[in-house]
């Protein structure tokens, strides 16, 4: 009887790489890594035209007359655009689609109708997603890094920081697929709720003095990342707004809290919901 837990959990962890196997191939040929490649590329051609500009001579940006260097443009685009946009929106847009695209597709009888568990399906497919994005959005930002950091900066003095921010970027899309992994089990229309979540609660609430900040995922991201904005500008000015954060160690512990009971809500919801298809 003691082996009998050992090895359901073994079986159930046979049949999450299995539905990873195969959901892994079914995401890299949807038409969301056609949407995650233009998202990616985006700072990619930003990164090349400041490449360009900067190899002509011409200082690629000016903030109040002061130069800023390559480090600097880099973090100001981990912070912005990474970090603010690409991996919130890949979250939503793979992590409410795990079982939602398997209902809307009336597949998902099937796919439970298989002698594993569900909450093992729903784990095969969060892996997918994160393989999926992370070996996307992870050498799209080394690549962003060698085209931009050796613009009146320095190589080495940034690797470290590099190295962090890879670390963030991945911890980032973990918890946000969690989060939204759930939404998708439990909502009707997680994407409407996914988008209102980022572009209106997430934002809203950070700009906001007050606890409310608390409640939301970018605040405890945000005090992780390893680059400072320059000083005496506009941009500090906007970092300072955004940028009330707590301590390292509580970042990374509230941001495990949420990755872990996200995650074990969407299984749950999945071994008990049941889903009805229309006609």
């Amino acid at each position: 009887m003691s082996d009998q837990p050992t090895s359901a959990r073994a079986t159930s962890l046979a049949a999450s790489i299995r539905v990873f196997d195969l959901s892994l191939g079914e995401m890299l040929w949807s038409r969301r890594t056609i949407f995650m490649g233009l998202l990616v590329c985006g700072p990619l051609l930003l990164s090349a035209i400041f490449r360009a500009v900067e190899l002509m001579g011409v200082p690629a940006l000016r903030i109040e007359g002061a130069r800023i260097s390559g480090p600097s443009i880099f973090g100001m685009m981990i912070w912005v655009l990474f970090l603010r946009f690409i991996v919130p929106m890949l979250g939503v847009f793979y992590g409410t689609s795990l079982i939602a695209d398997e209902v809307e597709d009336k597949t998902i009888t099937y796919l439970f109708t298989r002698p594993i568990r569900r909450a093992a399906v729903l784990l095969g497919k969060y892996l997918a997603y994160l393989a999926c994005t992370i070996f996307v959005v992870l050498p799209s930002v080394m690549l962003v890094y060698l085209l931009i950091v050796p613009m009146q900066g320095s190589l080495g003095g940034s690797f470290i920081d590099l190295v962090k921010d890879l670390a963030l970027l991945a911890l980032g899309l973990a918890v946000y697929g969690a989060l939204f992994g759930f939404i998708g089990t439990k909502f009707k229309r997680p994407l409407l709720i996914g988008l209102i979540f980022i572009f209106g609660w997430e934002q809203a609430a950070l700009a906001f003095p007050g606890y409310l900040k608390r409640f939301t995922v970018a605040y405890y991201l945000q005090a992780l990342v390893p680059h400072a904005m320059p000083s005496d500008n506009t941009l500090s000015l906007i970092q300072g707004i955004f940028r009330e954060s707590p301590p390292l160690t509580s970042s990374l512990l509230w941001l495990a809290v949420i990755w872990v009971v996200f995650l074990a809500l969407a299984g749950w919801v999945v071994e008990r919901r049941e889903y009805v298809l229309e006609q």
